[in-house]
């Protein structure tokens, strides 16, 4: 089994709320889990789950075929709880959906605290540009699994 660098995403680190995090998970063995249209639906509700309850502001998300990348401000709690939250609802709801059961993500994420409001802005657009690197759309508003609260009526 090939980690695809997951086992190099730190697992302990210290939070901080109202810090903005660029948070980055990938799914195990890096399978497409989230090509199924449902399954990339179901982690982004699973996000705004978040986001409703008041842990997060979700600013900006990307859902791609093989990994999560999450722009938040945290409000409360602290990261590996969220991460934790975030990945149990995601697996319990695709799992569902498939008929499955076991994990779906790698152990670990990536975390990066963002410091001035011109990183806001530069992490938000590499963000969302994912899919355009990736290769999988030649325009964004073709890629469904994405939003940013910059952008209105998405």
């Amino acid at each position: 089994m090939r980690l695809y660098h997951g086992g190099n995403l730190r697992k302990g680190r210290y939070s901080e709320t109202s810090r903005i995090y660029l948070l980055t998970t990938v799914t195990l063995d890096r399978q497409p889990v989230f090509r199924d249209f449902r399954a990339a639906r179901c982690c982004i509700n699973v996000l705004r789950f978040q986001h409703d309850r008041g842990l997060v502001g979700s600013l900006a998300f990307v859902v791609m075929p093989d990994h999560l990348h999450w722009l938040v401000e945290l409000l409360s709690g602290d990261l590996a709880g969220l991460m934790k939250s975030v990945k149990c609802q995601v697996t319990n709801r695709v799992n569902a959906i498939n008929g499955q059961s076991g994990s779906i993500w790698q152990t670990g994420y990536h975390d990066h605290a963002l410091r001035k409001d011109e990183d806001l802005h530069a992490a938000a657009r590499y963000l969302v540009a994912n899919p355009l690197r990736a290769g999988l759309v030649k325009n964004l508003l073709d890629y469904p699994h994405w939003d940013a609260v910059w952008l209105e009526g998405r």
